[in-house]
């Protein structure tokens, strides 16, 4: 054991002593390098992970804000008694991109789920303790103890008006919000069920999926406690099926990226079928019901499908409202287009006479999503279709966000291009 230690000290530390040379004269020593350096760069890459896993993923921090005002009474939920009480709800493996807001696999019930939990407050209360307020003073502020149940549904119908616009179908809202709130189900609402369910009501991605709750194209909510709230796991979280992992995509070219998308893609017919879906669900979220939805950052990573090939959006916090939207733009200061950005690509135009931003995005949902499906259809395309389908997608990607233009001719390429591919794939078993 001590030859071995002392071997193993020799070809770490002193790669290109004399010593480690006359003990192995068959090595050279360029292979000693290779060695260290392996050695070396592996180590750093094990730190840098643990340092980074460490930092986003706190689920045990979430766990325990969320149980501890369970158990003082302050919050409820479904998921409450199974996550607290009987450990039936697990954390399992880590999915964060930020601190502030946890995503985690998990299971529930011997069911597969997504758990998602912010922790924002607490992050902010570790740095600063005496001058950050309790979590669950800030966010379980509201309704106070007193308020009738009539004053809480006019609370959220004022909340949903300024989120979503006037909608004529928000009191039908209210009430479905109402009857999750209601967990015991015994007719009436608690103190902190409706702290619970309003606390949701303050995410976005909560908000957008419990709206969009009736369409099939987004993941099915299964149940909260307090601002957490658990949802069905899809199984595939990219539309090519495999994502490349975040600290490889600086790392490889793009002709190495768009290799490893073709390699692992589904069937062509199987993502002319996942695409269809995408397209209705931008039908969707155009002029809905509860208003209109805007796409501000189209990427493979935030739309994904499940083991039917019927697509999914992966990630709605993405996804913002019109209201949303037009609140950001209305009298704000630009010299470029650029700042009047939302998100990653919801742009509008910056009037340079008066300076402000105009009310309009340049570029509507089915463009960006037109943009995803090019290569995503093109490769690999049955030969007949290629040409059409290049001419649509090319036409669709050039449509513009003017209000002018986007309700006859936005309707009209979305549902050309739904039927091209549904033609091809009607009456098949990908159907």
């Amino acid at each position: 054991m001590r030859r071995i230690r002392r071997l193993v000290h020799l070809v770490l530390f002193c790669p290109f002593s004399k010593g480690l040379q006359g003990r192995l004269p068959g090595i050279k020593v360029k292979y000693l390098l290779v060695v260290w350096l392996g050695i070396f760069v592996g180590s750093w890459v094990a730190y840098m992970h643990y340092a980074s896993y460490s930092e986003l993923c706190r689920g045990h921090v979430c766990r325990m804000i969320i149980c501890d005002q369970y158990k003082k009474g302050i919050i409820s939920g479904s998921t409450c008694k199974d996550l607290c009480e009987e450990r039936g709800l697990l954390f399992q493996h880590c999915l964060s991109s930020s601190p502030s807001q946890q995503v985690y696999r998990g299971l529930w019930r011997d069911r597969e789920v997504i758990i998602k939990c912010g922790i924002g407050e607490a992050l902010r209360a570790e740095s600063r303790p005496d001058s950050v307020p309790r979590r669950d003073v800030v966010l379980f502020d509201k309704p106070t103890r007193g308020t009738s149940m009539d004053e809480f549904k006019e609370m959220l119908l004022n909340f949903l008006k300024s989120k979503l616009g006037d909608q004529p179908s928000l009191p039908a809202l209210v009430s479905r919000i109402i009857t999750m709130a209601d967990v015991n189900r015994d007719g009436k609402v608690s103190l902190a069920e409706a702290k619970s369910i309003w606390a949701l009501l303050q995410l976005n991605e909560f908000l957008l999926m419990f709206s969009l709750h009736e369409k099939e194209h987004t993941a099915k909510l299964l149940g909260h406690c307090g601002d957490l709230y658990v949802t069905e796991k899809i199984p595939h979280t990219s539309l090519y099926g495999v994502d490349v992992p975040p600290f490889l995509q600086s790392l490889l070219p793009s002709l190495a990226h768009q290799l490893i998308h073709q390699w692992f893609a589904p069937a062509w017919p199987r993502r002319a079928k996942i695409a269809i879906g995408l397209l209705e669900f931008v039908e969707e979220i155009f002029h809905g019901t509860y208003g209109s939805f805007y796409i501000c950052e189209s990427s493979l990573r935030n739309v994904g499908y499940n083991d039917k090939f019927d697509f999914k959006m992966v990630n709605l916090r993405k996804v913002a409202t019109e209201m949303t939207i037009r609140g950001f733009l209305k009298g704000r200061h630009c010299e470029q287009n650029g700042d009047c950005t939302y998100g990653r690509d919801c742009t509008a135009t910056c009037d340079k006479l008066l300076k402000q931003c105009k009310s309009d995005v340049v570029q509507p949902n089915l463009a960006k999503v037109c943009g995803l499906l090019q290569d995503y259809l093109l490769y690999g395309a049955p030969l007949e279709l290629k040409e059409e389908l290049q001419k649509q997608l090319r036409t669709c990607m050039t449509l513009s966000g003017l209000a002018s233009q986007m309700e006859v001719h936005h309707s009209l390429v979305l549902n050309n291009l739904k039927t091209l591919l549904w033609k091809k794939i009607s009456n098949t078993k990908y159907s």
